[in-house]
C-alpha cells in the first residue's frame, strides 16, 4: 500500500471529510476521493462507505486507520534517527497546551528542548478533552486538563498519560467576610454570586460536581474563560470564584480550600500511540514531566 494514500486515509480519520482533508494536504478533493479509491482497490475491501452526503469508515477502514498510525509512526521515527545520525537537531515537535498549564509547565519545558537540541512549535488550544483526539491530527503532543471526577478519554488512536493533579480552591476578595478561614464549607457560599468558566471545561465541571455532591446550586452570573479577568472580577467584589492553584496571581486574592470536597483537576499528556518511541516526542514527553514534578515539589 502507497504510504501516501494511508496519509490520505489518517488525515481524512482525523478530520472528518474530504474537503477538511483535502485542505490540510493542499489537494483537491476529487484527487483525495481519487486516492482512497486506489487505496481501497490496494486492500481489497470497502474502506468508506456513504453516510448521507458524507462517508464513513467500514470496520476494515478504522482498523486500517490504526495501521496506518502505526506505519506513519514508525516512518516519523526513522526520519529522526536519521537526523541524529546527521548531527543535526534532533526534530521539531508541535505541541499544544491550554493557556494557565502552558503558562506553568511550558517555560520550563522549552528550557529544557533548547537544552538538548529539540525545536518545539508551541501552541495554545482550549479546547474540552473530548476535543483532543481531533487536534492530534496538528499536534505531537497535547496537554490538556479535566476535573478528577471526570472519566479519562479513552480511544485506540490516542495515549493519554496524567501528568500531574492540581486542587482547586475558593478565591475571594481579601476583605471578604470568609477569607480568613483556613476552609470553607459550601453552605457557607449560600446567596454569593458565581464567576465560571465556559461549561465543559474542568473549573465548571469541578463546580457541578460539588454542586451535586452538597446539593447547593451555585449561582454563575458571569462565565469568562481567561483566568486573569476571573481574578479581577472577584477582586472587584462582583463575586467569587473555584480557580486552580497555581493559577492565583492576584495580590488583592485570597485562595481557601473546601471543607469536606475533594476539588482538583487533572493534568494529561495525549499523544499518538507509539510517539513516544520518537527521541525527540520522548524528551518532551520527559520536560513536561520533571516541569510538573518541580512544581509539585514547591
Amino acid at each position: 500500500m502507497d504510504v501516501m494514500r494511508l496519509r490520505i486515509l489518517r488525515e481524512l480519520a482525523d478530520r472528518g471529510t474530504v474537503a477538511a482533508t483535502a485542505a490540510a494536504l493542499s489537494m483537491t478533493p476529487s484527487a483525495v476521493s481519487q486516492q482512497l479509491k486506489v487505496l481501497a482497490r490496494e486492500a481489497g475491501v470497502p474502506l468508506l462507505e456513504p453516510d448521507g452526503r458524507r462517508l464513513r469508515f467500514t470496520d476494515a477502514g478504522r482498523a486500517l486507520v490504526v495501521r496506518a498510525d502505526e506505519v506513519l509512526d514508525a516512518l516519523d521515527r526513522a526520519a529522526d534517527e536519521m537526523t541524529s545520525y546527521a548531527r543535526s537537531p534532533r526534530g521539531r515537535v508541535r505541541v499544544a497546551s491550554f493557556p494557565s498549564g502552558a503558562a506553568l509547565l511550558l517555560p520550563a519545558v522549552l528550557e529544557a528542548a533548547d537544552a538538548i537540541g529539540v525545536e518545539v512549535d508551541a501552541s495554545d488550544e482550549d479546547v474540552p478533552a473530548s476535543a483532543v483526539p481531533a487536534l492530534l491530527a496538528d499536534y505531537d503532543v497535547v496537554l490538556t486538563h479535566r476535573d478528577e471526577r471526570s472519566a479519562p478519554l479513552t480511544d485506540p488512536r490516542v495515549r493519554v498519560d496524567t501528568l500531574m493533579r492540581e486542587p482547586i480552591d475558593l478565591v475571594l476578595p481579601s476583605g471578604h467576610r470568609l477569607a480568613s478561614q483556613e476552609k470553607v464549607r459550601i453552605d457557607e457560599l449560600a446567596g454569593e454570586d458565581w464567576i465560571s468558566v465556559r461549561g465543559g471545561f474542568p473549573v465548571d465541571d469541578v463546580l457541578l460536581s460539588v454542586a451535586a455532591v452538597t446539593a447547593i446550586r451555585p449561582r454563575v452570573v458571569h462565565r469568562i474563560n481567561d483566568f486573569r479577568v476571573i481574578e479581577e472580577l472577584v477582586a472587584a467584589g462582583r463575586g467569587v470564584a473555584l480557580l486552580p492553584r497555581h493559577s492565583v496571581l492576584h495580590p488583592h486574592l485570597v485562595r481557601v480550600p473546601l471543607a469536606g470536597v475533594r476539588a482538583a483537576r487533572i493534568y494529561e499528556l495525549a499523544t499518538r500511540p507509539g510517539a513516544a518511541r520518537r527521541p525527540a516526542v520522548a524528551a518532551v514527553l520527559d520536560s513536561f514531566r520533571a516541569a510538573a514534578a518541580r512544581k509539585l515539589s514547591r
